[in-house]
């Protein structure tokens, strides 16, 4: 069994913050401690572990925060960032490259220090 193995949130090392912090809201109190342990004890993303200790102070100060079963982002939901999720509208496509560049055959025109020969 690894470190990760066992934890609320799947493939929890490999997420980014956003991810995180957006699967946070659907754990109880428990599930974000043992986040926490497991954050200080491996990763210590200071990030990560302030997201992880604001969630938990809004859990203990507000006990009626912890969703309710069904209610909250569901922690095995695929990454945001996976292939066909949320592509970029800065993505290139055929109608906006530009024209194909071919690179000089022998050096760099403008760089005296490669001559073109």
């Amino acid at each position: 069994m690894t470190h990760a193995e066992g934890l609320p949130i799947p493939d929890y090392d490999h997420l980014l913050l956003s991810d995180i912090e957006h699967r946070l809201q659907g754990l109880d109190a428990e599930s974000v401690e043992r986040l926490l342990e497991h954050e200080r004890a491996y990763a210590a993303r200071p990030a990560a572990i302030v997201l992880l200790e604001q969630r938990r102070n809004q859990l203990r100060e507000d006990p009626g925060a912890e969703p309710a079963p069904g209610e909250g982002p569901d922690p095995t939901a695929p990454r945001v960032d996976q292939v066909g999720q949320n592509p970029s509208p800065h993505q290139a496509s055929p109608q906006t490259e530009g024209p194909p560049q071919n690179p000089p055959s022998q050096g760099v025109p403008t760089n005296p220090a490669q001559p073109r020969r």
